[in-house]
């Protein structure tokens, strides 16, 4: 099934919504990482903004220092979350356990 073409107007809107989206995941991962968002607050607003749900929770770790790709992968391995699970995927679990785990890294 072929996608209708969208108006130079649809376009702008839809480029304009995309940085919005992409500024704002920017702006939590960047407060995450120098410390001024808790994992909690993260959550909080993941629960209220589109953009931020759709974080991936692997990209959220790696925005900590001294945390890369693998040492994130083993902490969401570890805790049994999925390394493509997105934030408002996560489980009432899976949250749980990761406030806890981030709660002993501070």
């Amino acid at each position: 099934m072929a996608l209708r073409d969208l108006t130079q107007e649809e376009r702008d809107t839809a480029r304009k919504k995309a940085l919005a989206a992409r500024s704002e995941r920017a702006e939590v991962k960047r407060g995450f990482g120098a410390g001024t968002l808790s994992f909690e607050s993260v959550l909080q607003r993941a629960d209220s903004s589109e953009a931020v749900a759709r974080l991936k929770t692997i990209e959220l770790l790696e925005a900590l220092p001294g945390v890369g790709k693998v040492t994130a992968t083993r902490i969401l391995e570890d805790l049994g979350v999925s390394v493509n699970r997105r934030l408002g995927g996560l489980g009432v679990k899976q949250r749980r356990a990761l406030t806890e785990y981030l709660a002993e890294l501070a």
